[in-house]
């Protein structure tokens, strides 16, 4: 279900567009520059008010003097090692555009930038943070290290936009006087990118880091394997990544992240407070795998390589026991080199397996993730067999989705299992926009950027209770996306929707004053290279 409906005729002419680099994406956000320049130059001597930045914070006060950041600003850490890579981190971030060599220090003070952890203040939680603006300095506290860096994302944003430039800027650079105390909704604010389709590279994939991150978004799931493609080396069975990954959709060259690369991966989120969360699909969409290793199919034939886009043709053998060796020597080898707390084992659209066995596959694939100390998460279709304790299911159905299918999931969740949503029609972020969008699929329908953030996570799934909700997810799967400029097309503007439904207090959520504080996002975007598209439900600078 996750990809169906689909038309070869339309994936054809889609293919040509990603193969071709839809070069016309870069020259998206540039409209008229004299009105944008008007608009910027109009707003640079005027602080941004206070909490106007995605994701909305739960409070906001404005009052007092706007505080200043000059050539003599010190940022002033409380000498944990957390405060100093966040603070040296924020001088790395404003270097560039204010020329300033902002020195992070520890010899106390009152003035400047002050970063500070207090671990007794349990009102700020595991991410939350207090920011305090006045004239002369401006502080942040929080209990933890992703509180005091959530802060700073806060600060950017508060701001001009060209604080994000990559060239010394006029200034002045002013943030509104005021308290702003913030803490998220949700514990589970995740996006997830799909590197089996087509592959990214591991610089591509710490771009999409840094655009994530200032949206307070703290897990990168990654589509590690499918159909196309294996992404992800696996010392016990090396085909899997030299074969298995050696090519993708459209019959390119592919490519896999070697550990090290990997490992690379997983500090560098984990510097900008994401938990990478890697997906191994399976029993289906594993074609990749199947051609790697003919031991793995039933008549112990390996089947060709697969570029095209169809889904729900392949599976692993269920009774036979090589192919619980293979899984396990794959949980154990990636829960080897990944910090975080889960394993996502995929599970979705696995039509050529039975119902019993799929019932008998999951049954004995959970306790190996547990074995190897995780936490499986799975899609939705977990809860048509048992889900293991702690499990969570990810629910990707939409509109279309029959009753049976919601009730099951929700009936799962009244009995302990928890929830992640990522409605296809709502957060999937390779959904086109509307009929003219060049890139992306349709399938679950066409997703405009107010579509995108006008619903409640935690009343969406009728019978699903409140408290099951662990949070949300903006996929963004890559049949039709070979870029950069793909990515981030396709991802902004909704993506920072999907994270502020994550993050905000539901008293926040209202389309009237959030497209007014996504439309200041754009000339932030422009600042830092990022391809948008301009949805015309939104009211962009100059428009």
């Amino acid at each position: 279900m996750r990809q169906h409906h689909r038309s070869p005729r339309l994936f054809g002419s889609l293919l040509l567009v990603a193969a071709a680099g839809f070069s016309s994406v870069a020259a998206v956000p540039g409209g008229d520059s004299t009105g944008q320049e008007a608009a910027e130059a109009a707003t640079a001597a005027t602080p941004t008010p206070l909490g106007q930045v995605v994701p909305a914070p739960a409070s906001a006060v404005p009052g007092g003097s706007p505080f200043e950041i000059n050539s003599k600003t010190r940022i002033r850490v409380d000498g944990s090692r957390d405060a100093q890579k966040t603070g040296s981190y924020l001088a790395g971030v404003l270097r560039p555009s204010t020329g300033y060599p902002l020195k992070v220090t520890d010899d106390g003070g009152s003035d400047g930038i002050r970063l500070r952890l207090n671990s007794k203040d349990a009102s700020l939680g595991n991410e939350g943070y207090r920011l305090e603006s006045k004239r002369g300095s401006l502080t942040i506290t929080a209990r933890k290290s992703a509180g005091l860096f959530y802060g700073v994302q806060t600060l950017r944003q508060q701001l001009p936009a060209a604080a994000e430039q990559k060239t010394v800027q006029k200034g002045p650079w002013q943030v509104a006087g005021g308290t702003i105390k913030d803490a998220p909704r949700y514990g589970y604010r995740s996006a997830m990118l799909d590197v089996s389709r087509h592959f990214f590279s591991v610089d591509k994939v710490k771009r999409y880091i840094d655009q994530m991150s200032l949206y307070k978004v703290n897990k990168l799931h990654m589509h590690l394997s499918d159909d196309q493609g294996w992404r992800i080396a696996i010392d016990s069975w090396p085909k899997l990544a030299t074969y298995g990954g050696s090519t993708q959709v459209g019959g390119g060259k592919g490519g896999y992240y070697t550990k090290a690369q990997y490992k690379d991966i997983v500090q560098y989120a984990a510097s900008r407070q994401l938990e990478v969360i890697p997906e191994i699909d399976m029993p289906g969409h594993t074609n990749a795998a199947l051609a790697s290793y003919a031991e793995l199919n039933c008549n112990g034939v390996a089947p060709p390589l697969y570029t095209g886009t169809e889904v729900g043709f392949s599976s692993l053998c269920v009774k036979k026991d090589v192919t619980y060796d293979f899984v396990d020597d794959v949980i154990r080898e990636i829960a080897a080199m990944t910090p975080g707390k889960y394993i996502h084992i995929g599970g979705d659209e696995a039509h050529s397996t039975s119902h019993e066995d799929y019932v008998a596959f999951m049954d004995k694939v959970q306790p190996l993730v547990a074995k190897y100390g995780k936490t499986a998460i799975g899609w939705h279709q977990l809860t048509g067999a048992t889900p293991a304790k702690g499990a969570i299911a990810q629910y990707w159905g939409y509109d279309a989705t029959s009753a049976a299918e919601r009730e099951q999931v929700a009936n799962a969740a009244k009995n302990g299992t928890k929830l992640v949503l990522s409605p296809a029609d709502r957060s999937y972020l390779d959904m086109k926009y509307d009929k003219d969008t060049p890139l992306g699929l349709a399938w679950a329908g066409y997703v405009s950027t107010q579509r995108s953030y006008d619903w409640d996570p935690g009343t969406y799934l009728k019978g699903a209770p409140a408290d099951s909700i662990e949070g949300v997810e903006a996929p963004l799967w890559s049949e039709t996306l070979s870029t950069s400029a793909h990515i981030e097309y396709m991802a902004f503007p909704r993506l920072p929707g999907i994270a502020e439904l994550g993050w905000s207090p539901a008293s926040t959520h209202d389309w009237n004053t959030y497209k007014v504080r996504l439309a200041e996002q754009g000339p932030r975007w422009d600042a830092m290279g990022i391809g948008y598209y301009k949805a015309p439900d939104v009211p962009w600078p100059g428009k």
